[in-house]
């Protein structure tokens, strides 16, 4: 942290290397699993039988949530670790697997070549993948929430998802350039490995900028604490349950708007609303970069008003209006510009402010556990089978249904931010 006095004001200056150093392993994390997830349309049959493409996307989709449910061990076990060891090995653990599990999917050989080893093979690179990203949120978010002043933990906050839409959008943007320079045959052979192999070079840039973080503060003089902890999954339940309540209420809707708008979308607009998957990539894109740009205005802005009315906002909002806007998921770039738009534009408002709300609702010695468990939890259920559902639910002719589903977790979380305390500029535990 780096100040200067101006008169009897002090200005503070955001500690841009370490912000952006401590951001870029969830980039590469949310990289991975975006490509994953956007460039199924095109892998899905290289690793299953091939003669029925929706069976073949169903089975990825499949492994894409099965791996998810590795999330909330890897949130227990590496939140424990950066409990009880500290934010910064557990950060640089949770990259190295990442990278690791990008360049195996890359180089994987097909279900041609050696049958179904290749499914299980590709399970065990996104297990390791589900392992990483379910310590990672929470311990960069710790991290964040951990080396940020209490007036400024909103701004410093932001951060986490400048780094995630920032990589989401590197991912749209390499698909849209794939699709538009490669034809679908050489897409579906080998043109999705590119991304794959991309993924571990960035994944070997964002562990050299990790070697560089200093420990916390708050970790430092808590990790005693952390130690004498005994069962801390327990513990969380047993002496801070409204929080977990609160993290499960608001993480059911931020992952399901997450899973719908960056995942779920773009193979039910190219698979069943038949849109053209260059113009999907292109609003994607387009929408993604509003996203990244509101992302710092809207953490300062919850530094000045507070952190609920931003989230009844988006709450209310996304009940209201996502069944209209899945209406207009069909041919036309101006059509899905709406939809994109709107949807990652009222999900910034939360997603700003999420790091800094749940490092606020659980004290240091639990924080990354509480944090890695529950959050993962919520998440492999709700949004990991986000895709999977979308794509079943389409198949039986009732793609509809999906939408009302995260309407109603849009009211879910509406109410359970009444029972949330304003915690702009408070210290944290």
């Amino acid at each position: 942290m780096v100040e200067s006095k101006v008169g009897t004001q002090v200005r503070h200056r955001l500690p841009v290397r370490k912000l952006f150093a401590a951001s870029v392993g969830n980039a590469l994390e949310w990289f991975d699993w975006t490509i994953y997830a956007t460039f199924s349309i095109y892998f899905a049959t290289a690793f299953f039988p091939a003669g029925n493409d929706l069976l073949a996307q169903i089975n990825t989709f499949a492994t894409y949530a099965l791996a998810f449910f590795f999330r909330p061990l890897g949130g227990l076990l590496l939140g424990r670790f950066a409990d009880v060891r500290g934010r910064k090995p557990a950060m640089i653990l949770t990259i190295t697997l990442m990278a690791g599990g990008s360049i195996v999917i890359a180089i994987l050989p097909t279900f041609q070549q050696v049958g179904w080893l290749a499914p299980i093979l590709l399970l065990l690179a996104r297990i390791a993948q589900g392992l990483s990203l379910g310590g990672e949120v929470s311990n960069a978010s710790a991290y964040l929430g951990e080396i940020a002043p209490p007036k400024w933990r909103g701004r410093y906050s932001s951060f986490f998802y400048i780094s995630t839409g920032s990589a989401v959008l590197l991912a749209s943007v390499l698909g849209f350039v794939l699709a538009r320079t490669m034809d679908k045959a050489d897409m579906s052979s080998w043109g999705w490995r590119i991304p794959f192999l991309l993924g571990g070079v960035l994944g070997i840039v964002g562990l050299w900028l990790r070697r560089s973080l200093s420990e916390t503060e708050q970790f430092e003089q808590n990790k005693g604490r952390a130690q004498r902890v005994r069962r801390p999954l327990l513990t969380t339940l047993r002496e801070h349950p409204k929080a977990v309540g609160q993290l499960v209420g608001i993480s059911m809707l931020s992952t399901l708007c997450y899973y719908t708008f960056f995942s779920a979308l773009t193979p039910f607009a190219v698979k069943t609303r038949h849109v053209n998957d260059v113009d999907v990539f292109l609003a994607l894109s387009i929408a993604t970069a509003l996203f990244v740009a509101l992302q710092y205005p809207f953490g300062a802005l919850s530094d000045r008003i507070g952190r609920k009315p931003q989230l009844f906002v988006w709450s209310a909002a996304t009940a209201i209006l996502i069944v209209p806007l899945s209406t207009l998921v069909k041919p036309g770039l101006a059509n899905l510009l709406i939809v994109f738009c709107v949807g990652l534009g009222l999900y910034a408002a939360l997603s700003s402010v999420a790091p800094a709300i749940m490092s606020e609702l659980f004290p240091t010695e639990l924080r990354g556990l509480g944090i890695g468990a529950w959050y993962n939890l919520t998440v492999a259920v709700f949004g990991g089978t986000a895709p999977l559902v979308i794509s079943a639910l389409s198949a039986a002719g009732a793609p509809i249904v999906f939408f009302w589903y995260v309407a109603a977790g849009a009211v879910i979380a509406f109410l359970v931010l009444l029972t949330l305390p304003e915690t702009k500029g408070s210290e944290l535990r």
